[in-house]
């Protein structure tokens, strides 16, 4: 190569040298300049790889801790069998709604949800009517009890006398999904 280019005249030498620097000046724009950029892409996802490392390592160090307070609460508050959930649920109601003077219309069946890892949902709809103390002192009384019942959906409007509130009331009660061995109580109704 150094041979063929020493018999070349000086104009043809510099024709190609100016050839082989723009051929490499083409090169260097089609293959290297293009990733100039990927050293900082590479540093910013290797220090977001980083982050979130340490951040996974963080959490998995407090799962002992996670777990513990998961077996604490387990073990708090009333937990009611299976079987009885939805009897504990309308028999709760009934009498909360008996002590407050809330006349109910319609009770169907409660429905249950499992989609909970901790919790099994009862979800019941009622129709009661009563006046605006007494609703007041049924649904605040229902809520603040043991019995973890509280109201998802509610509808008034008023009778045709105008005396009292007719409502639909969608009523949803959270019981423990699986109790710890030994910890089953019997399903009590509990009122303030």
């Amino acid at each position: 190569m150094k041979k063929y280019f020493l018999q070349l005249r000086p104009l043809e030498r510099r024709l190609a040298v100016g050839v082989l620097v723009i051929l490499f000046l083409v090169l260097n724009g089609v293959f290297i300049y293009p990733h100039f950029s990927d050293w900082g892409m590479l540093r910013h996802r290797l220090d977001a790889a980083q982050k979130k490392l340490n951040l996974y390592q963080a959490g998995s160090a407090q799962a002992p801790a996670y777990e513990a307070q998961v077996k604490t609460l387990q073990s708090q508050g009333e937990t009611v069998a299976v079987d009885d959930m939805s009897l504990n649920m309308v028999r709760t109601v009934q009498n909360q709604s008996a002590q407050s003077g809330v006349g109910i219309v319609n009770q169907p069946r409660p429905i249950t949800r499992t989609n909970d890892a901790f919790f099994v949902e009862q979800v019941q709809n009622i129709s009661v009517i009563a006046d605006d103390k007494q609703l007041v002192d049924f649904l605040y009384k229902l809520g603040s009890g043991a019995s973890m019942i509280r109201v998802r959906d509610l509808e008034l409007q008023p009778d045709t006398p105008h005396q009292h509130l007719n409502g639909n009331i969608r009523l949803v009660a959270s019981y423990q999904k699986n109790p710890p061995a030994g910890n089953v109580k019997p399903a009590t109704a509990k009122a303030k």
